[in-house]
């Protein structure tokens, strides 16, 4: 099969390698028709990330048709459509068994390659996954969508894990591509005001046309001050953080009220500055978000029933012959790319 390898940083190559073949009695062998770029695979471009290592083949933000199955799989057949989780975790393990499956601790990410694993992922033309992973896409779900479930469902289960109560002001501190998706969840499902806080007025844009209430910048140095205006002086009940660096972090914590809950999903930087006392001293609550754990079907459906606009998150679908180019245009930020979907 054709697939994209990374053999060095910074540099793919589209090239010939063995097809993935049927290895366990659950395994299924999908046909990658859609799989989409993440933040983290051109973090892991040129290997700051540490979870790359080269020869890989990265992608784990895809969809496709089952081709072939194992013996002991049941509810799948041959040409199914599917998507999946990142995720390959065990079932079996302390955390699996009370279903929190992101945390597992035997988990495996597709498209890794680290000190513990080597994972190939969903830049190729076929990919192997075990069935309990798995997703049955609804009927009129493309497959270019239904790679973003991924995404959607890292988003969706940022705000599942927060405690967002009735009418409560949140905050969306980064409107990347998770911040985008979060924001619709939000206005979705809560009956508060939802704010989007970011340094690109083009983000901030899509940000207001996708549903947020209000668009802050925080360069202004008065994001602090717009909401607690809003807020009786109080500040955001609940905040989100979708970047994962210090000055972002800082922003969410200067914006939530005393009481209140930041919610960190963004992990760009593996360490950051922490204003402690700030913390403390107003009792700010403060969750990681890991990955997915459930979310998949409610997003599936969302997605069918058009709560969840990805029309304005795609910046282009290409061919995955391409994905060099693709790659270095998103290293280098070029202004107003979002979601590259490259396609086998």
């Amino acid at each position: 099969m054709k697939a994209l390898v990374m053999h060095r940083y910074k540099q793919l190559s589209y090239e010939e390698v063995p097809e993935p073949k049927i290895a366990s009695e659950r395994d299924l062998i999908v046909k990658v028709k859609a799989a989409a770029i993440c933040g983290s695979d051109v973090h892991g471009f040129d290997g700051s990330t540490g979870r790359r290592k080269p020869p890989v083949i990265m992608g784990h933000e895809a969809s496709g048709e089952i081709v072939a199955i194992g013996n002991g799989v049941s509810g799948f057949a041959v040409g199914d459509r599917v998507t999946f989780d990142s995720t390959i975790y065990c079932s079996s393990c302390y955390y699996c068994r009370r279903g929190l499956v992101n945390l597992c601790d035997n988990r495996r990410v597709l498209g890794v390659s680290c000190e513990e694993y080597r994972q190939d992922g969903c830049f190729a033309e076929y990919v192997r996954i075990p069935n309990h992973i798995a997703y049955r896409l609804p009927e009129g779900l493309s497959f270019v969508d239904a790679s973003l479930t991924e995404p959607a469902a890292v988003a969706a289960h940022a705000m599942s894990i927060t405690p967002i109560e009735l009418n409560d002001t949140m905050a969306v501190v980064g409107t990347g591509l998770i911040g985008l998706l979060l924001i619709q969840f939000l206005k979705a499902a809560a009956s508060g005001r939802v704010i989007a806080i970011d340094t690109d007025e083009k983000r901030l844009a899509t940000a207001r046309s996708l549903g947020a209430d209000m668009a802050i910048n925080p360069a202004s140095g008065t994001a602090a001050d717009e909401i607690r205006e809003i807020t009786q002086g109080r500040g955001a009940d609940r905040v989100f953080e979708a970047v994962g660096a210090s000055a972002p972090i800082q922003t969410a914590l200067e914006v939530v009220r005393k009481g209140g809950s930041v919610t960190l999903i963004g992990n760009v930087s593996p360490k950051i500055e922490l204003p402690l006392q700030s913390v403390v001293t107003r009792q700010i609550m403060l969750f990681g978000s890991c990955a997915i754990s459930g979310e998949y079907p409610a997003v599936l459906d969302m997605m069918l029933r058009n709560k969840i606009d990805l029309d304005p998150l795609i910046s282009a679908v290409a061919p995955l012959s391409e994905g060099q180019s693709w790659f270095d245009r998103l290293y280098d930020r070029e202004p107003g790319l979002l979601k590259v979907v490259l396609e086998p």
